[in-house]
């Protein structure tokens, strides 16, 4: 499937890009279908908000403690060894989510967490292959698209566990899905390599093209721990993904309930309603990467580039947060949500390829530092939602303060951000 020789112009590293790409579409698919299914499960197991908000935060637990680990594993035995084994990992616990369900809340919960604890590899495993695969000037483009398979996933969860829930029920939709793990990881052991040298296939134009603006980097480069939280552009990247993915995990997780609670959508409407700004997402992310590279291929230095797309993201996101608060009509609150993602996805060129603007030799490390800051949303932005509505029987306390830390981490980032590289 990937062995696309009869494409003249086909490079090996296109395979790490797409199968990377695939298998973070697997992950969110797996992450996001509870979105869709707790609907149904709250009715069943008679669950408060605030137990389902529990529920939904618990697998950032998991993913949270991983981030670090991950990058760490990663950098040890290569980006192959750990993405293979941690999409097999939480594809077992995506199927038995069901059974777990069935036996008692902490099981499930337990359950969320350790499917968290698989995922949360996904990312910083990935970032080790790229630092080996991708050349400087397609660094934009390719996390982002890379990143695209984080939406595309989030859309067909939401589309398809509306639909298979309507079909057959909630169970059926951690078992089909949960099955992609394992089809996936027979291409990956077919076609992956950890480092370019690794591979008989590539060509020595590809390496060169790879290697043309940076130093091979060795597989077991000590990590410079204490670098990371004395420079203060590090601690600005932590907050500025930190305010980023406050927004994001608080559509991926609650989207479907806010159009089903506030705007009577079926659980059918409310998938097909919260996909649609996850499309609006996968559009403007890919534009945003190719924007970004060529602004520094004209001659922009990477500082400005990663600062302008993330302020454009940050601050356009909260603009639209602020809309929302507005709407009365269901096809408005569609419409300002998608803007909201939309905006969101310029920060995928932002912080997320800052890693390697700053720390280039580690920057699976750095980025599983990042992400760790990035995660902490996911249990309290899902929590503090739920406890939110429970409260104040709205979703307004819940946008507005999305949209302020939104306005903080563009702030941050502007005055205290950097595109050069820092760290040894």
């Amino acid at each position: 499937m990937f062995n696309f020789s009869f494409f003249p112009q086909w490079q090996q590293r296109y395979n790490i890009t797409i199968l990377c790409t695939i298998a973070l579409f697997i992950c969110f698919i797996d992450r996001v279908n509870i979105s869709v299914a707790i609907l149904p499960m709250q009715t069943e197991f008679g669950w408060s908000d605030t137990v389902k908000g529990m529920v939904l935060a618990s697998f950032f637990i998991g993913y949270m403690l991983m981030q670090i680990v991950g990058g760490v594993l990663a950098s040890k035995f290569g980006g192959k060894i750990v993405l293979g084994s941690a999409v097999i990992f939480w594809s077992i616990f995506t199927m038995l989510t069901p059974i777990l369900a069935m036996a008692s809340l902490p099981m499930l919960i337990l359950g969320r967490i350790l499917l968290g604890l698989g995922e949360g590899a996904s990312v910083p495993s990935a970032y080790s292959l790229f630092k080996h695969w991708v050349p400087k000037a397609e660094q934009a483009r390719t996390i982002s698209i890379f990143s695209s398979g984080a939406p595309l996933g989030t859309i067909i969860g939401l589309i398809a566990s509306g639909w298979i829930i309507n079909h057959y029920d909630w169970a059926m939709v951690f078992y089909i899905f949960g099955s992609l793990g394992f089809i996936w990881v027979v291409f990956w052991l077919l076609f992956a390599y950890s480092k370019p040298k690794d591979n008989p296939k590539i060509s020595k134009e590809e390496v060169k093209l790879i290697y043309a603006e940076k130093e091979e980097i060795k597989q077991h480069e000590p990590v410079p721990w204490k670098q990371f939280f004395n420079k203060a552009p590090v601690w600005a990247l932590f907050y500025t993904a930190f305010t980023t993915q406050w927004t994001l995990y608080l559509f991926l997780a609650w989207l479907p309930s806010y159009f089903a609670d506030v705007h009577g959508f079926s659980i059918t409407q409310a998938g097909l309603s919260s996909a649609a700004p996850w499309l609006t997402m996968i559009i403007m992310m890919n534009v945003a990467g190719v924007v970004s590279d060529k602004l520094i291929k004209s001659g922009k230095s990477a500082g400005f580039t990663r600062k302008l797309v993330q302020s454009l993201g940050l601050l356009g996101s909260a603009l639209f947060l602020f809309l929302v608060l507005f709407v009365s009509e269901p096809i408005m609150a569609v419409l300002y949500t998608c803007g909201a993602l939309g905006a969101l996805s310029f920060c995928y060129s932002g912080y997320t390829v800052n890693p390697m603007d700053i720390a280039p030799k580690h920057s699976e490390s750095l980025f599983g530092v990042v992400n760790t800051a990035a995660t902490l949303p996911g249990i309290l932005a899902v929590a503090i939602t739920g406890w939110l509505v429970d409260i104040t029987s709205s979703y307004h306390s819940a946008f507005i303060l999305a949209a302020g830390l939104s306005i903080s981490g563009a702030l941050i980032f502007i005055i205290y951000g950097t595109g050069k590289k820092i760290i040894d």
